[in-house]
């Protein structure tokens, strides 16, 4: 059994197909998924399926490009449903910030304080964080360090940067998707071997990010089967063993 640690089926790109979608996963052995909060418009289609699908679950959380509509009473009306796993995706991504330095500025520090009062939340109820990093690891990094995320955490679609390794011992784990499968994906695979093995999460951050040699097509959670595959080559580590140890691992953070 594989679980699929971070997928968007709320996204209406999986709209009309979605039993099909989960059928094509279960038929390789991908039979739980984790649909994290990213849009805040989308929160409540995440809750419907993860209600009509019994090996769906979802997180509540607002994505930092979003954090202008962050609505932490939205967040607390489900934060304590059975399928509520965790808050996120949450974090820092100053990778399309606005172009003049004054908006740049309150860009960050809306991201800053957003990221922050998620964290303080998650304490509240004792969910994990699922945590968005982009251009952004040196803040986002003093952010956990400073603001102690008490039941750990995923790093999601890691992105490589050999410091963030250290937030292993703070209980946090690191999600690998489509990307260790890319030809250009050099900074991954040279960090991948120094990252613990009971700390390794597989996601497909689907529809996005889609593996080789599907790239330029939808993701879906059945392309967790090439993420594993390509771990397992990277590591030596024999494929079934491979995807116990992440099995594991999710069922450790996240209670599933």
């Amino acid at each position: 059994m594989i679980v699929d640690t971070h997928v968007h089926l709320d996204d209406l790109r999986y709209a009309d197909d979605l039993e099909a979608v989960l059928a094509r996963a279960r038929d390789v052995g991908v039979n739980r998924w984790i649909i994290p909060g990213a849009d805040p418009t989308t929160l409540e289609r995440a809750v419907a399926i993860a209600d009509k699908v019994e090996d769906a679950f979802f997180a509540v959380g607002v994505h930092p490009y979003d954090a202008a509509r962050y609505d932490r009473a939205q967040m607390e009306r489900f934060i304590e449903h059975p399928k509520c796993v965790a808050v996120g995706e949450i974090g820092l991504d100053y990778h399309r910030l606005p172009e003049e330095s004054e908006a740049v500025e309150m860009t960050r520090k809306l991201q800053h304080e957003v990221f922050v009062d998620q964290i303080d939340l998650a304490n509240r109820y004792g969910k994990p964080l699922i945590v968005h990093i982009r251009d952004a690891s040196r803040d986002a990094q003093a952010v956990l360090e400073t603001h102690a995320a008490e039941a750990g955490g995923v790093l999601h679609c890691y992105n490589a940067d050999h410091a963030l390794l250290a937030l292993a011992e703070r209980g946090f784990y690191f999600g690998i998707g489509g990307v260790i499968t890319f030809k250009n994906a050099k900074k991954l695979i040279e960090v991948f071997p120094r990252i613990p093995e009971d700390r390794l999460l597989i996601e497909t951050d689907g529809p996005y990010l889609t593996p080789h040699p599907y790239r330029g097509e939808r993701n879906e959670p059945a392309y967790c089967e090439l993420i594993a595959e390509k771990m397992a080559e990277l590591s030596g580590i024999p494929l079934a063993d491979m995807q116990r140890m992440c099995r594991e691992n999710t069922q450790r953070l996240f209670g599933i």
